[in-house]
């Protein structure tokens, strides 16, 4: 792995803006961007720990954590095509947390890159404008930045481009990917110089946070819903095919206006949804560090109440490989692992006459419906939909 740091001109300051004049102040924005990629590690070359920190409960001081990892820093990469996956962290949150998945996507052949967004506390909501303005736009300027500066150097292919976003960074990757804002929403319209308009229908802004060559795009537990930002329609707008995850219990930005109403609004996109049956909204950090274990609110940041989050990132991982093996490297034997699927994991059935071994894992056929990939008695508690694309005129 390796950390670049780009930076991107002449952008909106959104919390400097002059409400009485409407001018919109303008400076450059700095971004750290964290990249893993396939590798020639020398021998003996010790893996990364990633160090990080993220609000805690006021008045305490953000609470800082460790997480040991697999990938070396400054490693030869593995020259090649690769597919380039861009991963939009959530509110406050930091790509270290995220290591769970950028790992394990480098090791399969992607390219990786996690932007730290730096967000102004979750705790100071009063600067929260910044994050729902500055997301997209982050978003489309480093996929447009290194799809080209890494295709240069012989390591993607700028064709074959994914988004992954987390809380707020799967708005971001749906407002990214082609969801359109809706300006007539009480929240959008309280935005300074209503700078989210220009994520609506038509707006000129739209060419900023467009990325080029996306094949795929995946949010867990995406936010927007509850605040109607996409309000009814905006996400019909959207056509690259789409993976949501997400708990029908989230207390933070709802499930049922959120990843929920998404999946029925995205028509013009092949769409996925997965569920976690009573999961929260907690399901997209990696397990939780030692250092995060001693007060709720900072264990809160990771674990679920319901969920064990290694089971969460097992689940994750493996309907996320699947999806973006299909949809961006055309892997169709992928498919098996997602089209087919009972809807609830629970009515999968593994005839008497074919139990085999304790350990075994359904193969998704031979009368065997338990979902491809899974241990026999081991797909409990989630629920999986797929609807194909709809014909445009509809």
């Amino acid at each position: 792995m390796r950390t670049l740091t780009l930076v991107q001109s002449a952008q909106p300051d959104v919390l400097a803006i002059d409400a009485a004049s409407g001018v919109i102040p303008r400076r450059d924005r700095t971004l750290v961007v964290d990249v893993w990629y396939p590798a020639r590690p020398a021998a003996g070359a010790k893996p990364e720990v990633y160090h990080a920190a993220l609000p805690s409960e006021p008045p305490n001081r953000p609470a800082e954590f460790d997480v040991p990892g697999i990938a070396v820093r400054g490693a030869t990469p593995q020259r090649g095509a690769h597919a380039l996956v861009i991963v939009s962290h959530g509110y406050s949150n930091a790509t270290a947390a995220l290591s769970w998945l950028t790992e394990n996507l480098a090791s399969k052949g992607y390219v990786v890159a996690a932007i730290r967004h730096e967000d102004p506390p979750i705790t100071d909501r009063s600067r929260s404008a910044e994050v729902w303005v500055r997301r997209p736009l982050d978003i489309g300027f480093v996929a447009r930045e290194l799809g080209q500066r890494f295709a240069g150097e012989g390591l993607v292919d700028p064709a074959r481009v994914a988004l992954v976003g987390y809380s707020m960074g799967g708005y971001g990757v749906l407002t990214s990917a082609g969801a359109e804002i809706d300006p007539t929403s009480a929240f959008v319209a309280g935005i300074p110089g209503r700078l989210l308009d220009g994520y609506a229908h038509g707006a000129s802004g739209r060419a900023e946070v467009a990325v080029p060559g996306l094949r795929a795009v995946v949010a867990i537990a995406p936010a927007g819903g509850g605040l109607g930002v996409f309000g009814a329609g905006g996400l019909g707008a959207l056509t690259a095919p789409l993976l949501l995850i997400a708990g029908d219990c989230d207390r933070t930005v709802d499930y049922s206006t959120g990843a929920r109403a998404f999946f029925e609004q995205a028509r013009q996109a092949p769409r996925y949804l997965l569920t976690y049956r009573n999961g929260g909204h907690n399901l997209g950090l990696a397990p939780l560090p030692a250092a995060m274990r001693d007060r709720l609110w900072d264990l809160d940041w990771f674990e679920d109440p319901v969920w064990r989050k290694e089971r969460i990132v097992a689940i994750n991982l493996h309907f996320i490989t699947a999806f973006l093996d299909r949809f961006v490297r055309d892997e169709q034997d992928r498919a098996s692992y997602l089209d087919g699927l009972t809807t609830e994991s629970a009515a999968g059935v593994w005839p008497p006459e074919r139990v085999g071994a304790w350990d075994a894992v359904s193969p998704g056929t031979g009368g065997i419906t338990v979902w491809k990939g899974f241990q026999r008695r081991h797909a409990e508690g989630l629920e999986w939909r797929h609807a194909p694309a709809e014909p445009a005129h509809r």
